[in-house]
């Protein structure tokens, strides 16, 4: 199945997230934005928020306020 271009961008974003082992409140705003742009939530970006957000979680990831 392909990405779509939301999907891709979305992808880099969380890539950079966990090559810096941090998000910011910007970044993750920049996603949220990402993923509600065309109104659908489709399996791909679901996938990669539900991986973030499982890192996040497991402080892979630290949320910077």
């Amino acid at each position: 199945m392909a990405y779509s271009e939301s999907a891709g961008r979305l992808r880099k974003m969380i890539e950079k997230a966990i090559d810096d082992q941090k998000i910011t409140r910007d970044e993750m705003d920049s996603i949220l934005n990402i993923v509600t742009e065309d109104g659908h939530v489709d399996p791909q970006e679901q996938a990669l928020l539900n991986q973030l957000q499982e890192m996040i979680e497991n402080r892979t990831v630290k949320y910077i306020l």
